[in-house]
Order: C-alpha cells, then structure tokens, then sequence
C-alpha cells in the first residue's frame, strides 16, 4: 500500500496470537465466493499455508484455474464449484454453509451487495434470528492487545434496540476468542447526558439495558468520548471511575460514519490491522476488500475460523442440553 505525508510508514502484521488460536484446531472449511480474481485466490493460499482455512473455491472453473496458474498456485487437490456468475457464485457459496458443508463464507470477485442478498435471502440464506453487523479487530504493530469497532461496515444509523444486538455480535466474539467478560464503550462526543447530542442519552440508555441483563458476559458503560474509552489518563483527568473508562475491549459507535472514520484513522494513522467478519448469521461471513493489505485478509480469516469453531461447539453443547 502507497503510504505518503502523515499516513504511517509501519508494516502492517497478522497477529501471531491470532494465527495460533486459529491453529488450534482442524482449519475451517471456507467457502469463498468468487474465486476468479487474484486477491481471491491469494488470500485463500496464504490462509491455507498458515493453516487457518480449506479452501472451497466457488465460481467459474476455467478462470478460477486460468488465475490460479497465473499466480503459480497448484490448485488440484482443491474442490470447485461451478457458478457461471456472480450472483450464481454467491447463492452456491451460502448453500454450502447452510447445508453445513461449509464453515464460514469469504467473499471473493462478487460485489457486497450480491453476497449479501444471498445471505439475506429468507428462505435459502443464512438468517438465523440474529441481526447481522460488522465488528473489525483491530491491532497495532509491536503493541499487544487488540480493540474492536463496531458497526463501521453493515447498520448505517442503528437505534438503541439495533445497537444492541451489534454489541451482543461482538460480546460473542471476544467470547470465542477467551476474552469472558470484555467491556464495551458506548460511544458520543461526551460523558454527560445531554439532550442536545443525542447519541449520549442512547448510549446511556444502551448501558442501563445492557447492564441490566439485555447483553450478558459483558460489562457496558457510557456515554464515553473516545479519549475516556482507551486512555486511562485521560479518564483519570477527568474524574472517570468505571472499570471501561480507559480500558474497553469493543467501541460501539454511534453510526457507520463514525465506524467507519475511525477505522480508517487507525488503518492509515497507526498500521492498524483491521480483522473484519460479519456476526449474526449461521456462519461468520469476511468481507475482504481489493483495498485490504494481505496481513488483514489473512487475520479476517483467521478470526472467522476461531468464531466458527466456538459457535459450532456453543451450539452442540445447546442440543446436547436440550
């Protein structure tokens, strides 16, 4: 990626961590719709190499074996599904999670909004009571931890029920990832109710239901300005004394634009690895973008991998209590 002026010079990184927890256990079948394009086919093998995915490559055969010979990738041991187009690529995809043949689903050389409808579709997608959001996982270079936004990609203006339900996605996805009660801002442009943003009395109303047992395994609080979220100095400064303050694990934004500035900032600012996967259906969904940096890619997938190994087993153990 072309870096210039203020944007960071530092080398993005897949967390190691991330990679390994992945490992842990058989890879996931993934079924990525689209596999015709180069960054397709790039991010699959370098999934498969660091033993997160196996790929199911879904799309028209010729070009997805035209692509993989130009990029030097034998990809003959590997399984394809035939789809003559876009559409068709992501309707295939999504069956093959639905029908459990598939653990997860990556998008490939199809347009977001083709994968989606598919996903979406009522009575052949992947709906399974949940409302569907984005989280991305992001991590520093050289610094450890990691810290999660949510929604900067899927709910455009989400109200204070929506909200709820996106932060539920990114509780369950730090528990998948061992974190048991991680803590969730609630962000605004303050930490004083006020009628006139109103984004705090949301996100104080959000804190009260969340905290009164709408989202359990998590602790909520706000409304918080970004500052008193991640800084313990700052919120020190300023007289805040809640276990977030200073401390969040998952930033619950206000908005997509907030979302979405934000993680951009970090990407372009600090190197920042953004992991992003769609919670909320029967198979963790990434959406991989041409713009994404390879080490993103990569930890998307390890990420979706992870969730999908701890929803299988929270359900199993669901049916076996059953």
């Amino acid at each position: 990626m072309e870096r210039h002026g203020l944007l960071s010079s530092s080398p993005f990184v897949c967390p190691p961590d991330l990679l390994s927890q992945a490992r842990r256990a058989r890879p996931a079948r993934t079924a990525i719709a689209g596999a015709e394009s180069a960054v397709a086919l790039e991010s699959a093998r370098a999934a498969m190499a660091a033993g997160v995915i196996e790929p199911l490559l879904v799309g028209q055969p010729d070009r997805i074996a035209a692509m993989a010979e130009e990029i030097s990738w034998d990809i003959a041991d590997l399984p394809i599904f035939a789809a003559e187009d876009e559409d068709a690529a992501a309707r295939r995809a999504v069956a093959l999670c639905r029908d459990k043949d598939a653990d997860a689903l990556m998008k490939g050389q199809v347009h977001t909004d083709s994968l989606m409808r598919a996903v979406v579709n009522r009575e052949a997608g992947l709906r399974c009571g949940r409302r569907l959001s984005h989280v991305f996982y992001m991590t520093l270079p050289d610094r450890p931890g990691a810290i999660a936004i949510t929604d900067a990609a899927v709910n455009v203006a989400p109200d204070v029920a929506q909200r709820l339900d996106i932060a539920r996605n990114a509780v369950t996805l730090f528990h998948a990832l061992g974190t048991p009660c991680p803590k969730v801002a609630a962000l605004s442009a303050t930490e004083v109710e006020t009628a006139a943003m109103p984004s705090s009395l949301e996100a104080a109303e959000i804190v009260r239901l969340a905290n009164g047992g709408a989202v359990p395994g998590a602790l909520f609080a706000g409304p918080l300005a970004l500052d008193l979220a991640v800084s313990p100095q700052a919120a020190s400064i300023k007289g805040i004394d809640n276990p977030v303050a200073g401390q969040a694990d998952i930033l619950l934004v206000p908005n997509i634009e907030a979302g979405n500035a934000l993680y951009k900032a970090m990407v372009y600012f600090m190197s920042a690895t953004a992991a992003g996967v769609v919670m909320g259906a029967k198979v963790p969904i990434v959406l991989t973008s041409r713009a994404d940096p390879p080490e993103a890619r990569l930890a998307a997938a390890a990420l979706a991998s992870i969730v999908a190994r701890y929803e299988s087993q929270t359900a199993g153990g669901k049916a076996d209590r059953a």
